[in-house]
């Protein structure tokens, strides 16, 4: 008999058929006779109860094996059970199981078991990261991360787009920020080797970068992980007409706080033939589909990250999902901050024309002066990235970052250059390796077209549908400076 799904035993018509359950043991309880399990599987919040009552077991329980087996059990161990599943008088849950049979497959220490039934820190969760998805929270997390990743998938599907995988190992740099990883099989400690004996005979520590000779790497140039999958993206656009990638980037980013990880889940599509208002049109269907469906597919869930993790949560997001988001311009959205600085709103950072938002600023417009999501766009051209399209006022482009109450920034995007000279200027202004970029600069040279993308870190979705403080609590296995233990 194979094993049903605990979420399906749930919604099953108790009418006393068999059934096979298989998970792990949340608690075991005995009393007066009665022996209550409470069993989990992670494919829903509720666990199943197994229920023995010695003074009268099912006809066709095996008593004895039942009695050795509970033995056996206590909080985190795995057992395979049969029995029949009836209508439970307890309240609170619909059905249980009337055990004939069990197996403990794998026992579990109680004095060794890191998960106990006390209350936890994350900090400590994060320690034990191999185990924490079989607490409520984080099997809740993790259940909301796959249904928001399907929903990802759902929204592009319908609209036309081709879903595509960028390469992880890249040679340019999306961001033109420098904080990317390296990729090489050069041997760090033969370079050093070179380097001590170099500087004995004489070398200059300006002149050590000649020691390193990237034809002998493995790519025979200087390679790193990505950051970002858009420029790959933007030449199956111009191809394709729509396509998104949906995949891990990385940052070298030393920033050791909740909001930052190394490695995380970017959403980038791409479009041929939109402009700046079509992308924030699409970027607002995206955000409301995707609030809608955690609403809708993960109410269970995030009634418990309401209760137990951010009161208010499912109001909020029901709010932002039924909203028309404002847009503003960055010149507009200053103006107004500057403003309420002027009238006694308390800012750590000042805000002023040609600054890059702060959160802070973000969470007031959302939260204090229009209190719905916000579009800012035609941001200053030096606090963004050399591929956004420049406006005709020469100092803004066609930039826009979605804000939303409660966190701030949750995604942004922008119309791309589509002219050749023009994004050769931008490339040079500042001072970024030409040479590297010439196969994207092929795209503006080979029926360049209008076109537009937008950029969503995946796991800041998930810290926002969930509540969830620190961004490295919605991820599996977090990376971020001197954590990578797992």
């Amino acid at each position: 008999m194979v094993p049903v799904l605990i979420k399906d035993l749930l919604k099953s018509t108790p009418d006393g058929h068999a059934v096979k359950v298989c998970g792990w043991v949340r608690s075991v309880r005995d009393s007066k006779g009665l022996v209550f399990i409470q069993v989990n599987d992670g494919s829903c919040f509720a666990n199943i109860q197994l229920t023995f009552d010695r003074n009268n077991p099912s006809k066709n329980a095996n008593v004895n094996n039942i009695e050795e087996e509970l033995k056996k059990l206590n909080t985190g161990a795995s057992v395979r059970a049969t029995g029949i599943l009836i209508e439970s008088p307890a309240s609170g849950q619909a059905v249980e199981v009337t055990l004939e049979g069990l197996e403990c497959l794998g026992t579990c220490n109680p004095d060794e078991y890191p998960l106990q039934k006390n209350k936890m820190s994350m900090e400590y969760l994060r320690e034990n990261a191999h185990l924490r998805a079989r607490t409520n929270t984080f099997g809740a997390v993790y259940r909301v991360r796959n249904q928001m990743a399907f929903a990802v998938h759902s929204f592009f599907q319908e609209r036309g787009f081709q879903y595509i995988n960028a390469p992880e190992i890249t040679c340019s740099d999306c961001e033109g920020a420098g904080e990317m990883f390296q990729v090489t099989t050069l041997s760090m400690e033969k370079i050093a080797e070179m380097g001590v004996k170099a500087g004995a005979k004489g070398m200059k520590p300006e002149d050590a970068y000649k020691l390193v000779d990237y034809s002998k790497d493995f790519f025979g140039k200087k390679a790193n992980l990505t950051v970002s999958g858009q420029l790959e993206a933007e030449t199956l656009a111009t191809a394709l007409s729509r396509v998104y990638t949906f995949g891990p980037t990385f940052r070298a980013e030393n920033s050791n706080t909740p909001r930052h990880l190394a490695e995380f889940w970017m959403i980038e599509p791409e479009m041929a033939f939109f402009d700046l208002d079509d992308d924030m049109d699409l970027q607002e269907d995206f955000v409301k589909y995707l609030l809608n469906w955690a609403l809708t597919k993960c109410r269970e869930d995030l009634e418990f990250f309401d209760k137990r993790i951010q009161p208010g949560l499912i109001e909020q997001l029901t709010k932002v999902a039924n909203a028309k988001f404002v847009r503003i311009s960055y010149t507009d959205a200053i103006a107004k901050l500057e403003e309420a600085a002027k009238n006694g709103a308390k800012f750590e950072f000042n805000p002023y024309w040609g600054c890059d938002i702060a959160t802070e600023h973000e969470r007031y417009l959302t939260e204090q002066i229009f209190k719905c999501p916000v579009m800012v766009y035609n941001y200053p051209k030096e606090i963004k990235s050399f591929y956004m399209k420049l406006n005709e006022d020469g100092k803004t482009v066609k930039a826009v970052d979605v804000l939303v109450p409660g966190i701030g920034e949750l995604n942004g995007g922008s119309e791309r250059e589509e002219d050749y000279d023009k994004l050769m200027k931008a490339i040079k202004d500042r001072g970024m390796d030409e040479s590297v970029y010439d196969w994207y600069m092929d795209l503006r040279k080979f029926g360049t077209v209008p076109h537009s993308g937008f950029g969503m870190g995946f796991e800041r979705l998930i810290r926002y549908v969930t509540g969830m403080e620190n961004i490295r609590d919605v991820i599996p296995y977090p990376r971020a400076p001197k954590l990578a233990d797992f």
